[in-house]
């Protein structure tokens, strides 16, 4: 009897071993501007880890963070990705914007590439140019 709780035990950890959150990695940088203006407080940032490996398709975004503007620039942001959906041999880039009222403010104007493999810098510098309207 003892046999069958010992092993009914052991597969129910097991269990709950395979149920844990997969393991998350992540980029944490600052997002800037060159400008020497203030962002409205209805600013939203929003920044976006993606891979950019195929050329003729749109890029699969990873990670992304979304939200209102606190404060003025430089302006932080932390990315959690999982690494399992990392491939050798793929390109990754982060990008930004920054809307005001849904009206885009701010965007990368050049590609930030990151390897994803810990040799990153950290944080990351994202420098996003003016859009002109």
């Amino acid at each position: 009897m003892k046999k069958i709780i010992l092993l009914g035990l052991t597969a129910l950890l097991g269990a709950c071993q395979s149920m844990s959150p997969t393991p998350k990695a992540s980029l944490a940088g600052e997002v800037f501007y060159l400008q020497r203006i203030a962002l409205p407080p209805t600013a939203t940032l929003s920044v976006s880890l993606q891979d950019v490996s195929l050329m003729d398709a749109p890029a699969v975004t990873l990670a992304e963070q979304k939200g209102p503007v606190k404060g003025q620039v430089p302006l932080p942001f932390q990315l959690s990705y999982d690494p399992a959906q990392i491939k050798p041999g793929h390109r990754y880039s982060v990008s930004a914007r920054i809307e005001v009222d849904g009206k885009l403010m701010f965007i990368t104007t050049e590609r930030h590439a990151v390897q994803l493999n810990g040799q990153d810098p950290q944080p990351l510098r994202v420098r996003v140019d003016a859009v002109t309207h």
